[in-house]
């Protein structure tokens, strides 16, 4: 559906038009006009392909959603798609934006995000000098805006982590921890898919060849490239912590595991020893020692008893008991 659709002059806004309107106002080179819209039908992109003149394959992109964080040009128009992070009660949702950018024109595609607002055209409203720079500068903005949006989301990401780490060492709850990592693992991995080829991309409007509508925000664009080398270095440092916390994790239920063994090692050594003697003693052989004593019987029971004893106080000492 339309968000809004405005037409500025000079950095100030003059008004909301219809969508039949966009093409007349793009006749005006000193207008500039700024489209969004949220979750469009096919109908409303073929509307907005007829009134920018934009590619068939960056609509096509636009349409199906789901695609790479990348930033492609066609002619003089730049398509960027973007991957907008939300976390819904602790799950991850990974939305879409696609920008369209052109020499006097914005269009904004929002997909599968539940954001009623982000709030860069009221920002940017705020300051016509920045505004009238046009389309490179409100790229800008909506970039700026979604990569902010990773800031919290990692922090959120980060407290689950602490919490996890507190957990490691707490009898009885490996198995909970490992879900949670690896819960955890994949929701770094999510947002490192999007931040990784995004920064890649955004490192093309501020070095080397930039596009001329980018000319005059390249420092802004550098502003966002460093926000993304931030974001991506704290993403590989949590995907290191959590592979830590993993197999530390692990190792604890191998000890855990060792010790049960161990113990029943040395109960099993234990009832092994008496089972010999008995088993001895009660082969049914007629001239055996001991077998016509009278004291036989009750000295055979404290052999037993005594192995058994010497056998326990070693293993206590070592710890298996």
């Amino acid at each position: 559906m339309l968000v809004n659709c405005v037409v500025y002059k000079n950095g100030k806004k003059l008004e909301a038009i219809e969508l039949e309107d966009i093409s007349d106002n793009l006749k005006h080179r000193d207008r500039f006009v700024w489209v969004a819209l949220r979750d469009p039908s096919h109908e409303e992109l073929a509307k907005m392909q007829e009134e920018f003149g934009l590619h068939d394959l960056a609509v096509e992109d636009a349409r199906g959603g789901h695609e790479r964080p990348k930033i492609e040009e066609y002619g003089d128009v730049i398509f960027v798609v973007m991957h907008l992070p939300e976390l819904k009660h602790g799950r991850l949702v990974i939305g879409e934006l696609d920008v369209f950018a052109g020499a006097n024109f914005v269009l904004s595609v929002r997909s599968r995000s539940s954001l009623d607002r982000m709030g860069v055209r009221s920002r940017a409203e705020q300051d016509p000098t920045l505004l009238a720079q046009g389309s490179g500068f409100v790229l800008y903005a909506l970039m700026d805006a979604v990569v902010d949006r990773y800031f919290p989301i990692i922090d959120t990401l980060e407290r689950e982590l602490e919490g996890i780490e507190e957990r490691i060492f707490h009898q009885g709850s490996a198995r909970e921890n490992v879900e949670r990592l690896y819960a955890l693992k994949r929701q770094v991995t999510l947002l490192h898919h999007g931040v990784a080829p995004m920064m890649e991309a955004v490192g093309k409007l501020c070095s080397g060849r930039v596009p001329g509508m980018c000319l005059r925000s390249q420092d802004y664009f550098r502003d966002v490239f460093d926000h993304l080398q931030r974001i991506n270095a704290s993403l590989d440092s949590m995907r290191d912590t959590v592979l830590t916390a993993i197999q530390v994790t692990l190792s604890m239920v191998t000890i855990d595991d060792a010790e049960t063994t161990k113990r029943l090692a040395a109960w099993a050594g234990l009832f092994g020893v008496a089972t010999a003697f008995a088993g001895i003693w009660g082969m049914n052989f007629t001239h055996m020692p001991e077998l016509e004593w009278p004291l036989g019987y009750p000295a055979a029971l404290l052999a037993i008893a005594t192995t058994c004893g010497l056998l326990y106080r070693r293993f206590k000492r070592a710890g298996w008991i």
